[in-house]
C-alpha cells in the first residue's frame, strides 16, 4: 500500500464530506491509472470491511469505486474491478450479484469474454461472479451461443447443480423486455411497473351468481409465490400474502371481483362502496415484469436481488402462481403460465401501503377452476 493510499485510509472515518476521494478517485482514472482506483478499494475493504456497517465514508467512497471501474468501458477496468471484488466479496452480501449487474450494464461483452476464458480476470472473478454475469448478460439480450467463451463456461458440467442452472441461456418470450436499472457513477435508475394495468378492465356486468371457493393453500405454494417478494419483507418494510383456492364450478371474468371477497384476504379486508377493488386483466409478460422488478429492484429500503436472482425468483413466483413449482422444466412453466387468465388488482385499504411498492395479481388456471392470489406491499 503506498502511503498516499495509506494516508486516505486512516483519514476517512474522519470525513465530513467524500466528494474529494472520489474525485481524486476519477482522476486518476481519466489519466489511465484504473490499478490506484482497484488498490484504494481494496485497502479500503481491507480495513474497514467487517465494520463497514459502521462507517458510511467506507460504503460510499466502495461504492463509488466499483462502479468508477465497472461503468468505465475497457477490458483493464474490467480487470480492476475483479481485482476489487475478489478481496471485498467475502465480508459483503450481495456482491457478487452487485458487481455483476454493474459489469454487464457497464461493459460490452467483448470486454467481459476474458472473465471466462482465462487469464488474469478469470483469476480474480469468483464461480458465483460468473453464474450471475452470465444471467446478467441473457437479461440485457445477449445471445450467448455467439460468445463461445462465455456458453463454453456456462454449460460446463460445474454449473449443472447452481440454483441459475434452472434459468434458460436465452430469454424466453414471457420475458421480452425485462426492466433493468440504468447505473452510472454517480447512482441509477429504474422504472417500477406496478400499479400499470396493460390490458382492458373486467366487465362487472350483472353477474348474481359466484362460485364456492375452497382454499388450499400448501406452505410449499406460499414460499414459492412469495420468491419474487421475500427480499421487501426480510429486508425493508415490506409484507404479503397468497393463496390457492380450488372453485366448485368455472368462474367468469365478470365474477372474479366478488369472488376475491369471498376469499378472506387480509389486504381486501375493509373493500366497499368507499374502498373499492380495481381489477384489470394483463397479459402473464406483465405479471413477471412485476414479479421481476420486485425481486430484482427491491422494495423501500433494500435493494433486492439483482437480475440474475431476481430472474430465478421472478419465475418462482410465477410457477407457483400458474400451478407448477422449481422442479418442473422452465419451458413447462412458460406453458402454463401461457395458458391461465392473468388479472392484476388493488384495493384502497389499509393493508396496501399505497406508496410506490404495490402488487396484486391473480391467475386463473385453465378451466376456471383454480384460482391463485400473491399480493404484496412495501413503505418507506
Amino acid at each position: 500500500m503506498s502511503d498516499r493510499i495509506q494516508k486516505m485510509v486512516m483519514q476517512l472515518p474522519d470525513l465530513k464530506s467524500v466528494t474529494k476521494v472520489w474525485d481524486t478517485a476519477e482522476r486518476s482514472l481519466t489519466k489511465g491509472d484504473a490499478a490506484f482506483v482497484a488498490d484504494l478499494g481494496i485497502a479500503l475493504a481491507n480495513r474497514y470491511g467487517s465494520s463497514a456497517a459502521e462507517v458510511w465514508q467506507y460504503r460510499s467512497v466502495f461504492d463509488h469505486l466499483l462502479r468508477l471501474l465497472a461503468t468505465t468501458p475497457g477490458q483493464e477496468h474490467v480487470e480492476q474491478a475483479l481485482r476489487l471484488v475478489s478481496v471485498a466479496e467475502p465480508t459483503k452480501r450481495k456482491l457478487a450479484r452487485y458487481a455483476a449487474s454493474l459489469l454487464a450494464a457497464g461493459q460490452t461483452p467483448e470486454n467481459l469474454t476474458a472473465v471466462f476464458a482465462g487469464g488474469s480476470s478469470r483469476a480474480g472473478a469468483s464461480e458465483e461472479l460468473r453464474m450471475c454475469l452470465v444471467h446478467e448478460l441473457v437479461l440485457r439480450g445477449v445471445t450467448v451461443g455467439e460468445m463461445p467463451e462465455i456458453e463454453g463456461w456456462a454449460t460446463s458440467p460445474h454449473w449443472r447443480h447452481h440454483p441459475l442452472a434452472w434459468l434458460p441461456l436465452e430469454l424466453s418470450a414471457i420475458e421480452e423486455t425485462p426492466p433493468l436499472p440504468s447505473y452510472s457513477v454517480g447512482g441509477s435508475s429504474y422504472s417500477m411497473p406496478y400499479g400499470s394495468q396493460d390490458g382492458p378492465g373486467v366487465p362487472l356486468g350483472d353477474v348474481t351468481h359466484v362460485p364456492w371457493a375452497t382454499e388450499t393453500t400448501a406452505a410449499a405454494f406460499s414460499e414459492a409465490a412469495a420468491a419474487a417478494v421475500v427480499n421487501w419483507a426480510e429486508e425493508s418494510n415490506g409484507r404479503s400474502e397468497s393463496g390457492t383456492y380450488d372453485l366448485a364450478e368455472p368462474v367468469e371474468a365478470g365474477g372474479l371481483p366478488d369472488l376475491l371477497l369471498t376469499l378472506g384476504l387480509e389486504c381486501l379486508n375493509g373493500v366497499g362502496p368507499r374502498k373499492r377493488l380495481a381489477l384489470s386483466s394483463c397479459r402473464p409478460e406483465h405479471a413477471w415484469r412485476m414479479l421481476f422488478a420486485a425481486a430484482s429492484a427491491g422494495g423501500a429500503y433494500n435493494n433486492g436481488e439483482y437480475g440474475a436472482y431476481g430472474r430465478l425468483a421472478a419465475w418462482r413466483s410465477l410457477a407457483a402462481l400458474s400451478g407448477e413449482f422449481l422442479e418442473a422444466p422452465l419451458g413447462e412453466v412458460e406453458r402454463n403460465a401461457l395458458a391461465c387468465d392473468w388479472y392484476s388488482f388493488g384495493a384502497a385499504t389499509k393493508w396496501f401501503e399505497r406508496v410506490a411498492w404495490d402488487i396484486g395479481l391473480v391467475s386463473v388456471a385453465p378451466g376456471a377452476r383454480r384460482l391463485a392470489v400473491l399480493a404484496a406491499t412495501d413503505t418507506d
